[in-house]
């Protein structure tokens, strides 16, 4: 188990270079993380031969593990709606019950079911790589928790500390976590890691010897800082800093509203040489941009408002206007329309931006399927993408329509696959229900006429990582 002495201290990747690192030593791995808060998920088989969602750590961890995912890799999943409320997904399946009941009392209530699907996994994997959430040291939670220690005591879990050194502290952070744990949970740390070092290491002596003297565990790995390994962000947390992959030739602009989802799809964009990546949260950011890209929200009314109060719909319409290109990706596809309807009371009411002559009404019922759709003719300066097969996957509310007036009076939207995509006369705007559009090669050769790393190549690279910086028998003796 990959524990840390905060949120964003590296569970996420360690866990992922683990879970191919024992793959490739011909182990049968599943990854486990009981509850993750995270409005980026995919889509996995479900338990009743439909589909469910998982947290795309949990995916991507299966992928580097070599194993099918499933939503028994990540039983509870909340996705942020607004600063006090979640969505509940369990085991794939969104419960309203459970998204209106307290903290504490919903813990003891999934309880069960965690533990069953991580009894689930050591039944038919040799081994299984659990991620912590947050610290283990919060007292506050430690009653009522179902997703750091009280995970490890029932699965008797090796753990490993890993705290952010470049944070400052971090002997702090770990001597602090330790000391607020209790004997029976200290006895559980097989070893602390250094996450994301800077410097000279000759400057860390004699601190994690004296961390050893006073707690009894050794630290077992010095990790560099490492800016680009190609994997992911999670938890929201995404890298503010716009660079290019060589000379700056192409800038993308992806708004980052506050309920922002799925932003793990544009990882690929990274990677793409000469391509400026730019999260997008004033309209000077969007200035200069090639594209701007509306992503997917979790709240989509409520980012729309969002984006309108800082004046990005301005910066949109004006680049529009222009002729430069826009993409709505689900919840961005919706903000395009005209209007945004909700009778049930699923998302928020609300004039759209208008770019596109749809209209959005939200369903009570969600849209959670893996999809594979062929593009048709498509204009103007997304052409490249005519007739390409794409890969992908919808999760959302909304049912997009052509806006009946405006339909009536001849105003269109060019349809290029049958409700979930479509484009403006001019070409120009385009919209897609499909997540994972810059994850399929095709589309980036189109688009960009190169391909980028592949994820297999990343998760290699992850436990070549790993192998050159752990202490020697460490990851082996952890695994016995």
């Amino acid at each position: 188990m990959v524990l840390g002495t905060s949120s964003g201290a590296g569970k996420s990747w360690l866990a992922t270079a683990l879970c191919r690192h024992y793959a490739r030593q011909g182990l049968r791995v599943a990854p486990f993380k009981a509850q993750n808060m995270s409005n980026n998920a995919r889509v996995v088989p479900g338990l009743d031969g439909g589909w469910g969602e998982i947290g795309s750590a949990q995916y991507f961890q299966a992928l580097a593990a070599r194993t099918p995912p499933s939503v028994a890799m990540n039983p509870v999943l909340l996705k942020p709606e607004a600063d006090t409320r979640s969505q509940v997904v369990l085991m794939g399946q969104v419960d309203a019950a459970l998204g209106a009941t307290p903290w504490r009392e919903r813990s003891e209530r999934v309880w069960p079911v965690v533990r069953d699907a991580l009894d689930s996994l050591r039944a038919t994997h040799d081994l299984v790589v659990i991620e912590g959430a947050g610290s283990p040291a919060e007292i506050n939670l430690q009653a009522s928790d179902i997703v750091n220690l009280r995970v490890a005591r029932h699965a008797q879990a090796a753990c490993l500390l890993v705290t952010d050194i470049d944070r400052g502290g971090a002997f702090a952070h770990l001597y602090g976590t330790w000391a607020l744990l209790p004997e029976a949970e200290r006895a559980l740390i097989r070893g602390f890691v250094l996450n994301r070092f800077r410097g000279d290491a000759a400057l860390l002596a004699p601190a994690p010897e004296l961390l050893r003297q006073m707690t009894g565990i050794p630290t077992v790995a010095l990790l560099p800082m490492w800016w680009q390994h190609g994997l992911p962000e999670e938890d929201g947390v995404f890298d503010d800093r716009s660079r290019a992959n060589g000379a700056v030739r192409q800038t993308v602009a992806v708004v980052a509203y506050p309920r922002i989802g799925n932003l793990d799809e544009f990882q690929p964009l990274k990677n793409v040489p000469g391509l400026r990546l730019v999260w997008a949260r004033t309209p000077a950011d969007c200035a200069g941009a090639d594209w701007i890209v509306l992503p997917g929200s979790k709240q989509t009314s409520a980012d729309l408002a969002w984006l309108r109060g800082q004046g990005l719909d301005r910066a949109v319409a004006t680049h529009a206007a222009k002729g430069g290109m826009v993409l709505g990706i689900c919840g961005g596809l919706q903000m395009l329309g005209e209007a945004l309807l909700d009778p049930h009371g699923i998302d928020g009411n609300g004039p759209g931006l208008g770019l596109l002559p749809l209209v959005t009404q939200f369903e009570q019922d969600k849209t959670v399927r893996l999809a594979r759709l062929r593009l048709g003719e498509i204009v103007g300066p997304w052409a490249a993408l005519s007739g390409l097969e794409v890969n992908g996957y919808e999760i959302h509310h909304g049912l997009t329509v052509q806006h009946p007036a405006m339909a009536a009076a001849g105003d269109v939207a060019r349809e290029v696959a049958a409700g979930l995509a479509w484009q403006n006369r001019g070409g120009n705007v385009l919209g897609v229900y499909l997540h994972g559009l810059f994850e399929d090669a095709a589309v980036l050769r189109a688009l960009f006429g190169s391909a980028v790393r592949t994820l297999d190549s990343v998760f290699d690279g992850l436990a070549d990582y790993i192998e050159r910086h752990f202490e020697p028998g460490v990851l082996e003796e952890l695994a016995r």
